[in-house]
């Protein structure tokens, strides 16, 4: 990796690692809410007779936890600053630099999520460990594979996040787009109910026609060694080099945009 990217991304790490009440804070309210939603999880599955469509009571709370652990590191419902620095003409100076923009924010948010997961992910893993029996992967492989996933749920929201804030080149107010953003995004990566829940028809179309279960969803299966690994990772890595892809389109037509209306 170029020392350039190595650079960008301790810069995003040195960056969010200055906000510790925040940290604390969000820390905090992870942990509250996977209380609420692994006690009300493992009730659903009690008054199913012990099992929510196949997971049990183990793999719930792992599901819950490792849910809660990833919301800071995926970061799905935080938009990037392109928006504002569209609006306030500082978009000129990042194009005009050696690196693109797109990898630019890309080793940042890196920094960022490698930041999230040293703290923000342990508080609430810890948690479910000490509180709630959770399903612990039976094979080594699991663990490294898991890691890979949680990587590229990363990199999958930072590239949804830089496609909503491209819009801001056509748009004069994306908020709409962002909301939206945040919405489906939470509906459809599995962070409120296993996707298993939906019916056949709708969670295929999730999982084929949306990267939304690969922000989460899959790296919450291959955790509890729910089917074969390898298709889900494989999912994850498809939307990796497919968003990536649409990134880079996208802006360099908004590239051209602004050329055309700067003059």
């Amino acid at each position: 990796m170029p020392r350039a990217s190595w650079a960008l991304i301790k810069a995003g790490f040195r960056r969010y690692a200055t906000y510790r009440q925040a940290t604390f804070a969000g820390a905090f309210t992870n942990v509250v809410f996977g209380f609420l939603r692994c006690y009300v999880m493992l009730s659903v599955a009690a008054s199913a007779g012990g099992l929510l469509r196949g997971y049990d009571a183990a793999q719930l709370a792992t599901y819950v936890w490792l849910g809660q652990g990833m919301l800071a590191v995926v970061h799905m419902w935080v938009p990037l600053d392109i928006a504002e620095r569209v609006r306030s003409g500082d978009i000129v100076t990042d194009l005009f630099r050696p690196i693109n923009p797109l990898w630019t924010y890309l080793w940042t948010d890196l920094g960022r999520a490698g930041f999230a997961l040293a703290t923000r992910f342990v508080v609430p893993i810890a948690a479910g460990l000490v509180f709630f029996e959770m399903h612990l992967p039976r094979s080594p492989v699991t663990y490294a594979l898991v890691a890979l996933s949680i990587a590229a749920a990363a990199v999958v929201g930072f590239a949804g996040r830089y496609l909503v804030g491209m819009t801001s080149f056509w748009l004069l107010d994306n908020h709409g787009l962002v909301l939206a953003w945040a919405v489906l995004s939470s509906l459809g990566s599995g962070l409120y109910f296993p996707l298993a829940v939906l019916p056949e028809w709708l969670r295929v179309a999730l999982w084929v026609g949306t990267p939304f279960p690969s922000l989460l969803q899959a790296t919450v299966d291959i955790a509890v060694e729910r089917g074969h690994p390898l298709p889900l990772l494989a999912c994850q890595a498809a939307w990796v080099v497919g968003l990536l892809w649409l990134c880079g389109v996208v802006q360099r037509r908004a590239t051209r945009k602004l050329v055309v209306q700067g003059g």
